[in-house]
């Protein structure tokens, strides 16, 4: 062995020759075991992969270079050896382990060359194995390279760069091509820097809940394959990870809402969320602060490592102690890595389960809160409960940890500065201690600021439901100018207290941004002043603390602020968790009520289903508001009888059934009830789903009931039309039905039921006489439910007559009770004098009429508008771009910004990154000049050239945090008014195809990402990319050659961000897509609420919402694993660099480097510019990928900024009194709802004589209200033309014609306003004239009651019956006195006698004006001029009504005998 030692190495020792290892050691061990090691795994690789191989698809260029990589590499080995053995045959004398080093590397470069060549073997390069052997191969080059430098031989050096720069570049492109054939092949893609536990044809599981290794765990891999899938096709749901066990959301919920039980049923009045959050979720959130401290204690392990790194070059020691510092510098970086993406992970994860949990909790409270108790809240500011609230009380996770953690960092900063500067550092602490009361007093105006921000935020998207729940009416009265500018004042006063919070923002950024340069200058001019020296390791050791307290210091006001919204939020939430839940009881009481006995409860449970003893209700849940809505009502409802409900408009006979329900507040006395109970409410809710869906209700699919229900509701007809039948998609409140079809949809859903009571709100006043009499017939009398209770509120006549039992109410009281023989109660009601029309008159006109009529089908009732629709569903699936964020987009938002003002804020960044910069260089050349000569400047002028540099920084810090909260808020104002701008001129069309939830999303959401969160997350972006170019300026300066090295982990870096980037815009849009289903499900279940408690639905819906909230969930949850894998391996790979720079710093300090590092400042200054790599690399990139987030929003934004708009120009001028006689003629008229289908209105002509009343009349559906949507321009026609006085109306401007055209719409609306402003918003009448016309509609002492014209009507006027309402829209449109007056079934609603009356005060206050009637009652047209006829879009049938009646072939007269039948 020693004569072997001997004969290999001559001349020198084995392994170290005292100031290294030696030369043979090198050669032997370093250069030929580390080249055999590399042709056995070649060779291993190549046999173990050869039958299993994989499809090796390159491109040429890439094929090209790494052929031209491994010649290169080839032939400068060969060359190397033939030099050799040339120098060995002239007798030359040559080391044999040299020889050995030379020939192997030519054999290991010739072997990879025959393995490119041979096409069985190519494949072996993306070999994992194969990749990390190479990612390691290159480290033992670096001795040899020390080597060849230390010689000081410009030959050698060369050839030794050229070879590590080649086994560099071949490890990069081998890896690139490596992953590019795992996302190519669908496997899953790991970079081969980092991982090494998986074969490339390993798969990686999507489902998370399986049993997967540590490693998998703690390196994210289960995001693989979502993300190769993301990089090379539009993601959907189904690619998406599966949420872990215990974050599937009805567990949170449940654990969530049994500790908010806990909570309310132990201190009522004083209930927290916030303390019931940290009963479900505190050990959890605890625990992980103890990964939270050994984070933020590992962060001090850097700059105390590069203090004994910069002490070590200073002293020049050659031992290896500098290799252990440099090492575990980047060692520490590694720990620091893993530690914090484990802490975020399990941070968000927990997040994530508290978002579910109280966005589940919050639906769950709605479900069960009676209208009457919900009435303490606006439903904008419930919808932001929703929206804002549940993500700010989120966000409570991350600002609780950092309220005590930031601190810690502080203080921890502060003690080990210092152990550098002893007590000069109290010059830097007096600056934090002045700031921290100037901190606190901002953060209480801007906790102030956001509270009432809040309040306009609610009422902003109030107005804005309101505005779009009732977009086709305001339309129709060319009031929604009106109420976008009452929509802007609201936006102007958010905008003034979002402002007022900005700029405050402004100031805590610029005093916390200039804290470190500000501690910095005071910091160390005391230290100077006290008669110290400054030295490199002293100085860039502080400036690393410095940097270290940069984050916490400027974190604190946001966590401050965070904190604020989270409690504001939280408070908010629980006042409205706190309220009342209506449970389901069989009895009610009061909490003072009469005694009872328990032989009148014994009855109800026998003999009747409803008993109500002295029973006073209101609709307001303040006990100081008495104002009751049904007075003292005593009444008894026997089991199995039919009851009709009769009484006047606004009588209370809907707040009679919603008592019953337990939707009013039980002022006094006592209700009791039995059995199940199903309800049809006067106004339908319909759901967004299928026909199916609407009527099961979530009950199992019953097929002999459920055809014999459609048929009893006469849908089966309509269903049997629709492309689709009962599988057809619904629209958003029955937008794709009409009036008539979403009234017997209703109906069905209740007899679907089979319950035990029948509550049915007037639901034949929206159905023609056929209907009615069909669904009476074979419905509410058929075979289904004629054993079963059904209270009826109706005003027909025939359903009356039918009763078993009368109930008449007269102003919230039962006035009396009887039958329909009961002379009392039919003098009272007044349906038998007072009917459709006088019955005698019919049967003599009628009497002979066939009988075969009655055979004719009824329930023809198909809409071609309906149909067409459904054929093409009319809700589109929302859109979601595909690829990256587009240019234009920020193009657009620096637009809205404002170019001058982006400069500026560019501009100021940059300046502002430049002064710091130079700070550091002046303090870089401040240690080395008084290292050298004491006496080249005084301290002073050192001193004063930092503070001039500091001034500068604080000024540009100022410029830019103003110019930021400046174009932020000129963005989101400009943003806010052009969607709104560009939404409310969106044609009719638009709205019915597109749900008002998608369209309140980006009112509420986006626009909030836009208002705070893109601005917020813009500004953190500049400035890292800012800090990134200074720091990259800094190393250029100082060394070249690190820069040179950093190009191959910038092309990694860049690789790794754009397939990462790829993925993470693909989720994103998920994100949002998958969020607009839940607010538009919460809207949707804000309306119905009532009908779904009494369906006792509750567990169905809250399980559908659930399902929604699961969806959303795995986006998230996605999102979040995709983020901490780029993390992770972000900060890995800064790691690498930091060990880097630091290794070659050490060789570099030996003198073995060409290039020298420079002085020991600039030294310091690179490597205290090093550190912070890990985290900006990170950060720019997160900060990046969240802005293109965030960008989303805006992009969405811009999406209905594209919307059609309406043809709003015409060329004509009006007169001021036009139209002066109301002529108005349709001419061979056709009008398509969409261009592709048939047409709603087909070549349809008639002429309306000036002044004259017309009647249109027609079954459910037949086109009526497309005459109006023609005549108001809501639809286009696509044929014929619309004369009003002679003027073709396709000239005049569109809100002028509607302006001058007076309408009462089939639905009644009624905003949030006073009455005033709902009658006449305009201020165009004095109140003599107003009080008038409510008294001609009868509506004038309800008025009065209400409190008068001032009086505040509640949002939708719950605060009126509709009856009621119908009554005021008719006041507000007599108020306008127009020549042309359209009625759209505005007395379906109300009673028989006031109906009657209505029509005498329409024929007395309409004279000489123009009305067109769109009618269900036969009696409402009798009297008129003229009767139009309609059926499929077709005039079928015109003329004098009562001639019309007198033809017993007309259809007009079917439709009559049907009424009386």
């Amino acid at each position: 062995m020693k004569q072997l030692k001997f004969f290999l190495c001559p001349n020198s020792p084995f392994v170290w020759d005292g100031n290294g290892f030696s030369q043979c050691f090198d050669d032997l061990v370093l250069g030929f075991g580390i080249n055999a090691a590399s042709i056995a795994v070649i060779c291993i690789v190549g046999i173990m992969r050869r039958r299993a191989r994989t499809n090796w698809t390159v491109k040429f260029s890439e094929k090209a270079l790494l052929h031209s990589i491994a010649v290169i590499e080839a032939c400068l080995s060969c060359v190397d050896a033939i030099l050799l053995v040339k120098k060995k045959l002239h007798g030359d004398f040559v080391l044999y382990h040299e020889l050995l080093f030379r020939f192997s590397h030519f054999l290991v470069w010739a072997t990879i060359v025959f393995s490119l060549r041979c096409a069985c073997f190519q494949h072996i390069f993306c070999d994992m194995v194969l990749c990390i052997w190479w990612t390691i191969k290159p480290l033992f080059g670096i001795p040899h390279l020390q080597k060849a430098f230390s010689s000081m031989e410009v030959l050698d050096c060369l050839k030794e760069s050229s070879v590590l720069f080649l086994d560099i570049m071949f490890c990069i492109s081998i890896n690139c091509i490596r992953i590019k054939q795992a996302s190519a092949n669908s496997s899953p893609m790991e970079d081969s820097l980092l991982c090494a536990e998986m074969d490339i044809e390993e798969g990686c599981h999507r489902d998370s809940r399986r049993m997967q290794g540590c490693w998998d765990h703690i390196a994210f891999r289960s995001i693989i394959s979502v993300m190769n899938s993301g990089s090379g096709k539009q993601l959907g749901f189904d690619d998406l990870l599966l949420l872990p066990t215990d974050m599937d959301p009805s567990t949170c919920h449940e654990k969530l809402l049994s500790c908010w039980q806990h909570q309310h049923n132990n201190s009522s009045s004083n209930a927290s969320l916030f303390r019931a959050i940290f009963s479900a979720y505190g050990w959890p959130y605890l625990r992980l602060g103890l990964l939270k401290v050994f984070n933020d204690f590992i962060g001090f392990a850097g700059p105390l490592l590069l203090n004994k790194l910069i002490r070590f070059l200073q002293q020049g020691s050659g031992n290896l102690d500098g290799y252990v510092l440099a090492i575990s510098l980047g060692l520490v970086s590694v720990v620091k890595s893993f530690s914090d993406t484990q802490y975020t992970f399990h941070l968000s994860k927990l997040k994530l389960k508290l978002r579910s949990s109280i966005m589940t909790v919050i639906y769950h409270k709605c479900l069960s809160v009676s209208i009457a108790e919900r009435s303490k809240f606006s439903e904008g500011e419930i919808q932001t409960f929703m929206s804002i609230d549940a993500d700010r009380t989120v966000n409570l996770c991350n600002s609780f940890h950092d309220m005590w953690s930031l601190p810690i960092q502080i203080g921890v900063a502060l003690y080990l500065l210092y152990t550098q500067v002893k007590l000069a550092f109290t010059a830097g602490l007096a600056i934090t201690i002045l700031l921290i009361p100037v901190n606190k007093w901002i953060s209480e105006l801007i906790a102030s600021a956001t509270e009432k921000m809040m309040k306009q935020k609610d009422e902003r998207i109030r107005r804005t439901g309101e505005l779009l729940a009732h977009i086709r009416t305001l339309k129709m009265y060319s009031w929604e100018i009106l109420f976008s500018s009452w929509l802007m004042d609201t936006r102007s006063l958010e905008v003034k207290h979002l402002a007022t919070r900005k700029y405050l923002d402004a100031w805590c950024v610029f005093f916390w941004a200039t804290t470190p340069t500000l501690f910095s200058l005071c910091t160390f001019g005391l230290f100077t002043l006290m008669g110290h020296q400054l030295d490199a390791a002293m100085v860039f050791t502080c400036l690393a603390l410095f940097n270290n307290l940069i984050s916490p210091l400027n974190s604190f006001p946001w966590v401050i602020n965070g904190l604020i919204d989270a409690f504001i939020s939280s408070r908010r939430l629980s006042r409205f968790l706190c309220c009342s839940e209506q449970k389901p009881e069989l009895e009610q009481k009061a909490k003072f009520q009469p005694s009872f006995s328990n032989e009148k409860y014994d009855l109800v449970s026998n003999d009747m289903v409803v008993v109500m003893h002295d029973a006073s209700c209101a609709w307001s849940s303040d006990n100081e508001d008495q104002n009751l809505v049904l007075n003292h009502v005593t009444l008894s409802l026997p089991k199995g009888l039919l009851v009709a409900v009769v009484g006047e408009v606004g009588s209370g006979k809907s707040s009679l059934l919603n008592s019953i329900l337990g939707e009013m507040r039980l002022v006094f006395g006592s209700i009791y009830s039995s059995g199940s109970v199903a309800y049809a409410p006067q106004v339908p809710w319909i759901l967004s789903g299928t026909i199916r869906d609407n009527i099961l209700f979530g009950k199992n699919l019953d097929s002999q009931r459920y055809t014999d229900v459609l048929e009893a509701c006469a849908l089966d007809v309509d269903i049997s039309l629709m492309a689709g039948r009962d599988l057809a998609y619904i629209g958003e409140k029955g937008t794709n039905l009409s009036g008539g079809q979403r009234a017997r949809l209703a109906l069905a859903r209740a007899m679907y039921q089979d319950s035990d009571v029948y509550l049915l709100d007037d639901i034949l006043s929206a159905v023609d006489a056929h209907v009615a009499k069909w669904i009476l017939q074979n419905a509410i009398l058929g075979p289904l439910v004629e054993h079963k209770t059904r209270i009826l509120c109706t005003h027909n006549v025939q359903a009356i007559s039918s009763a078993d039992m009368i109930v008449v109410m007269e102003r919230g009281q039962v006035k009396l009770v009887g039958n329909s023989s009961d002379l009392a109660v039919s003098a009272y009601s007044g349906f038998a004098s007072v009917n459709e029309f006088d019955a005698s008159y019919i049967h003599s006109k009628l009497y002979s009429t066939n009988t075969s009529m009655d055979k004719q089908n009824p329930l023809l009732e198909m809409n071609t508008l309906d149909v067409s629709l459904e054929a093409q569903d009319i809700i589109e699936a929302e859109q979601r771009k595909e690829g990256k964020v587009e240019l234009i987009v920020y193009k657009k938002y620096a637009g809205f910004a404002g170019w001058f003002i982006s400069v500026v804020i560019l501009l100021s960044a940059i300046l502002m990154q430049a002064s710091r910069n130079g700070n550091d260089l002046w303090l870089s050349y401040w240690v080395d000049t008084t290292g050298i000569s004491q006496g080249k400047y005084s301290t002073s002028f050192y001193l004063l050239v930092l503070c001039i540099f500091c001034i500068i920084n604080s000024s540009l810090t100022l410029v830019r945090a103003f110019s930021f909260a400046f174009g932020g808020l000129k963005a989101a104002v400009q943003v806010h008014n052009t969607l709104l701008n560009k939404v409310i001129n969106a044609p009719a069309q638009f709205f019915d195809q597109t749900p008002g939830g998608r369209i309140l999303n980006r009112f509420s959401s986006d626009l909030y990402t836009i208002d705070d969160s893109l601005p917020f997350i813009l500004n953190i972006l500049l400035a890292n990319f800012v800090g990134l170019l200074g720091i990259a300026v800094v190393l250029s300066y100082v060394q070249v050659f690190f820069l040179l090295l950093l190009f191959p982990f910038w092309y990694i870096y860049s690789k790794l961000q754009f397939f990462y980037r790829s993925t993470s815009r693909e989720l994103r849009r998920l994100d949002s897509v998958s969020r607009s289903p839940i607010y538009a499900s919460f809207t949707e279940t804000l309306d119905g609420s009532s009908t779904i408690r009494a369906f006792n639905s509750e567990d169905y819906f809250l399980a559908r919402f659930t399902e929604l909230v699961a969806q959303y969930q795995r986006t998230s949850y996605s999102e979040l694993i995709a983020s901490l894998w780029l993390s992770l391996r972000l900060q890995l790979l800064a790691a690498s660099i930091i060990s880097f720079i630091a290794v070659m710093a050490i060789i570099g300090s030996h003198g073995s480097l060409p290039i020298s590092f420079g002085t020991p400042g600039l030294v310091g200054l690179a490597l205290s510019y090093a550190a912070p790599i890990v985290s900006l690399l990170g950060s720019f990139l997160t900060s990046f990928t969240e802005t293109e987030k965030e960008m989303v929003s805006m992009e969405r934004a811009l999406q209905y900024m594209d919307v059609p708009q309406e043809e709003l120009r015409g060329f004509q001028y009006l007169n001021s009194s036009w139209p002066f006689q109301g002529v108005v003629e349709f001419q061979n008229v056709t009008m398509k709802y969409i261009p592709s289908l048939p047409a709603a209105l087909n070549d349809i002509t008639f002429t309306i004589a000036g002044g004259t009343q017309v009647g249109i009349v027609g079954r459910t559906g037949a086109g009526k209200s497309s005459v109006l949507n023609a005549l108001f321009c809501l639809t286009p026609i696509c044929g014929g033309r619309i004369l009003v006085d002679g003027l073709n109306i396709v000239d005049i401007p569109v809100r002028d014609l509607r302006a001058r055209l007076a309408v009462v719409p089939q639905s009644p609306f009624l905003f949030e306003a006073s009455l005033r402003d709902n009658l006449d918003p305009l201020r165009m009448s004095n109140d003599a004239k107003i009080w008038d016309v409510l008294e001609k509609c009868h509506v004038k002492g309800e008025v009065e009651v209400a409190g008068g014209l001032e009086a505040k009507v509640k949002e939708a006027g719950t605060s009126f019956s509709v009856g009621q309402r119908q009554l005021l829209c008719l006041a507000r449109a007599l108020l306008k006195f127009s020549k042309v007056l359209c009625l759209d079934e505005c007395t379906a609603n109300v009673d028989t006698q006031t109906a009657s009356i209505l029509q005498k005060t329409i024929s007395t206050e309409c004279q000489g004006m123009t009305v067109i009637t769109i009618a269900h009652r036969i009696s409402t047209v009798l009297n008129m001029d003229n009767v139009f006829v309609l059926n499929q879009g077709t005039l079928v049938e015109e003329g004098n009504p009562n001639a019309l009646l007198q033809d017993e072939s007309s259809i007009f007269s079917s439709f009559a005998k049907a009424s009386t039948m």
